[in-house]
């Protein structure tokens, strides 16, 4: 029986201004608003809204069979609050129907799981007193920042209460071994989901691609797929995990994305061993049937599944050394929004905009970027880094002397 269990990830960087070096010591404000909202409205308006009525729809004419899970990043969830409520409150329908299950993860989209155990778990937290403000809810399972994961950071998710983790279902680390199935961490009891990279990405990355072999995509053709894997396998699970604006933005409508998931959902509970079901059910239901030893780093992203989308060159290595090392200045100084300044420097996709390797891989995020090169985005994130490091060092500074002078009086 596949338990199908869909996942879609919904995340907007802020991105930042063209920062000059004329600009650093002057303190001005880091991120480009206007552009930020630009392209926000566009995805809410192609991708979001009309994917989470056609979630909402399935949900309430299956009487509640279709089933999703998602998580929102929680700087996503700030810039919807302030500027676009009618998409949160979307949202917030898609979770008060109860089949809708949150999945938790760094709020500021960061790679702080392998840079700061500290700050990891503190973004962490955040997160989930977001999904709590948001949507009153507690999420019980752990998605990383492009699906980051290795065994110490399964250790790290355990300890902090999650009972079930996702992860990519990379041949490396499965080898003989099926992603269709329940696994667990290894020396752990933390649940894994795996990736079916292959079905996940032929919704993803080629539903629209005329030169795929297997376009166009029917439903028909998908649903036949899925029941193979019960005659084939006896699968346990599908994990189709993709991103959000996959629907819409990634895959206009034009392309026929929204008819043929509509289509889709019918086609598959035409087969009564079918169902879609929420990850936190599925652990509650069946055993894992062995552990996956995952000794290394690997994400979702690009054709490596490593981590050299964000640190594979020398830009981006400096970038996410001096991001780090500046950790204990900038909480030293106890300043809020200095801190949520540094937060949101963290996020992953200003350290793959400087990324070399983008132009064969990765077309998705080049789609996004706000830059002409890589360089001119390593540029632009230093100057502002320089001048975040000026701000605090002032702070702290003045903080001394306002300390001396008390000790002196």
């Amino acid at each position: 029986m596949p338990n199908i269990c869909l996942y879609l990830h919904t995340h907007q960087p802020r991105r930042l201004k063209k920062f000059s070096v004329f600009d650093i010591g002057n303190h001005g404000d880091y991120f480009d608003h206007e552009n930020n909202r630009r392209i926000l409205e566009k995805v809410a308006r192609k991708s979001y809204l009309p994917a989470n009525r056609m979630f909402l729809d399935l949900i309430r004419k299956s009487r509640g069979r279709f089933k999703l899970s998602l998580s929102v990043t929680g700087i996503l969830l700030e810039q919807l609050e302030a500027e676009f409520p009618e998409v949160l409150k979307s949202f917030r329908d898609l979770v008060e129907t109860g089949c809708c299950e949150l999945v938790s993860e760094t709020y500021y989209h960061s790679l702080a799981s392998v840079y700061s155990a500290d700050e990891f778990r503190h973004q962490v937290a955040l997160q989930n007193n977001a999904l709590e403000k948001h949507f009153d809810f507690a999420p019980k399972f752990f998605r990383n920042t492009e699906l980051v994961y290795n065994n110490n950071i399964a250790a790290m998710v355990e300890q902090m209460g999650f009972s079930g983790m996702l992860a990519e279902g990379w041949d490396e680390i499965l080898q003989w071994r099926s992603p269709n199935f329940l696994y667990k961490a290894k020396n752990g009891s933390l649940r894994l989901l795996a990736r079916n990279y292959k079905l996940s990405d032929d919704i993803g990355f080629r539903f629209s691609n005329r030169e795929w072999k297997e376009w166009p995509l029917t439903a028909e053709k998908y649903a036949e797929w899925v029941n193979l894997l019960n005659i084939d396998s006896g699968a346990q699970t599908l994990n189709l995990f993709m991103d959000y604006e996959t629907f819409g933005e990634h895959q206009w409508e034009e392309t026929g994305i929204f008819k043929f998931f509509k289509a889709l959902f019918w086609k598959i509970s035409e087969n009564p061993r079918n169902r879609f079901v929420l990850p936190s059910r599925l652990i509650e239901e069946i055993q894992p049937v062995g552990e996956l030893d995952f000794h290394r780093l690997v994400s979702w992203a690009d054709m490596e599944r490593d981590l050299s989308a964000w640190n594979g060159n020398k830009m981006q290595q400096a970038a996410l050394e001096n991001t780090y090392a500046l950790e204990n200045t900038i909480k030293e100084t106890k300043d809020e929004a200095l801190l949520d300044e540094w937060r949101k420097l963290q996020t992953s996709d200003h350290f793959y905009y400087m990324c070399t390797k983008w132009f064969s891989d990765g077309d998705v995020h080049k789609y996004f970027n706000p830059y002409e090169s890589p360089y001119e985005s390593f540029i632009a994130f230093m100057n502002i880094h320089n001048d975040l490091k000026i701000k605090a060092e002032k702070i702290l500074e003045s903080k001394k002397v306002e300390q001396a002078s008390m000790v002196k009086n």
